[in-house]
């Protein structure tokens, strides 16, 4: 059997990466800092790893076929990044693994082309695109040199899978119990979103089809390039009620962007919500076959779900469950785990 190291298993994206594994048949080991295993990833081992812990880290994926690279620090620990990188590349030759990375778009700077595709060339204009421009050109030079092979799945702004951090849930759907849905820039502009049960399967696809791919290869994802109405339209026939269309305060976080640090990191990436863009691939359905793509009304009513928000679909599950049970149906608690957080997130009235 395969065996599979998920370097950030208690991520957002590591947790959904690490199901669909499961789900294939892998043999999946769960590396997290604290070495406890996500409640959802039953038939995972959990092994603890610190990736700023070279030798930690390799230990944590001995004998593994592939390692994925879930890890991202938070906006304003990024200088860990690099060091996390080169720690492991060194795990991946120690133990002859296949690394598999989740790219980004932060690569290709503002102006952003409209059509990305697997050939545009990288034009990082902000710290964190050249970041992330020098972690891939380690990567490269590590397979050019025949000591790591990567294999690069690049996506868009992620939703769907439980926990936070994301744009979707503390932005989007951050006021949406209030009625409320929050546009994060243009609500006519086209983003880039990644719905992530989908990515986690194409990352199933390539893993898969080993035997078609380079010692390094960089593909795109084609998610969901929609733009803010349609993601209302789509919440609100999940919700089955209007929702207002709010804007984020952009001038909040400028303003006091000299003074918090977080503030000043997102305010540095902005261009990202002004810029339409979209990723497009001439190359991995020939890899993989048919990309996973879920219909946009479906994957954001499961992404609601998923953040704990009631949708009409989840409703009528849990009361039919609770028939078949003979109980009354459950109170749920739409905000539970994440108040506070998104009281922190600043919106204006939409034009």
């Amino acid at each position: 059997m395969t065996s599979i190291a998920i370097l950030g298993a208690n991520g957002r994206l590591g947790r959904v990466v690490a199901k669909a594994f499961i789900d294939a048949g892998y043999e999946v080991r769960a590396v997290t800092r604290n070495g406890k295993l996500p409640t959802e990833l039953e038939g995972a081992t959990a092994v603890a790893g610190d990736a700023l812990d070279r030798e930690a880290l390799i230990r944590a994926t001995e004998g593994v076929d592939i390692i994925f690279n879930g890890l991202n620090p938070i906006y304003t620990e990024w200088v860990k990044c690099l060091p996390i990188a080169e720690n492991v590349m060194t795990a991946c030759h120690a133990n002859n693994a296949l690394h598999l990375f989740p790219g980004t778009v932060y690569n290709y700077g503002s102006p952003m082309p409209e059509v990305i595709t697997e050939d545009t060339p990288f034009r990082p204009t902000t710290d964190k695109g050249r970041i992330r421009v020098a972690m891939e050109d380690l990567f490269h030079r590590e397979a050019e040199a025949r000591r790591v092979r990567t294999i690069i799945l690049r996506a868009g702004d992620f939703f769907g899978g439980t926990g936070s951090g994301s744009w979707f849930d503390l932005v989007v759907a951050a006021k949406i119990n209030k009625g409320i849905y929050t546009a994060p820039g243009p609500v006519d502009l086209v983003h880039e979103w990644a719905y992530l049960p989908d990515l986690a399967r194409a990352f199933v696809g390539l893993a898969q089809n080993l035997d078609k791919l380079g010692a390094y290869e960089a593909f795109n994802f084609p998610g969901h390039p929609v733009t803010d109405l349609e993601i209302k339209a789509a919440a609100e026939k999940a919700l089955g009620r209007p929702l207002k269309m709010t804007s984020m305060a952009w001038w909040v976080l400028r303003a006091g962007s000299p003074f918090v640090a977080m503030w000043r990191e997102i305010v540095s990436m902005s261009y990202l919500r002004f810029e339409p863009h979209q990723l497009a691939s001439a190359r991995l359905e020939g890899i993989i076959g048919a990309i996973p793509h879920t219909p946009l009304d479906q994957a954001v009513t499961e992404a609601l779900g998923d953040i704990g928000i009631a949708t009409v679909t989840g409703v009528a599950k849990a009361a039919l469950t609770s028939a078949m049970a003979g109980d009354a149906p459950p109170h749920i608690d739409n905000l539970r785990g994440l108040r506070g957080r998104l009281r922190a997130v600043p919106s204006t009235a939409a034009p």
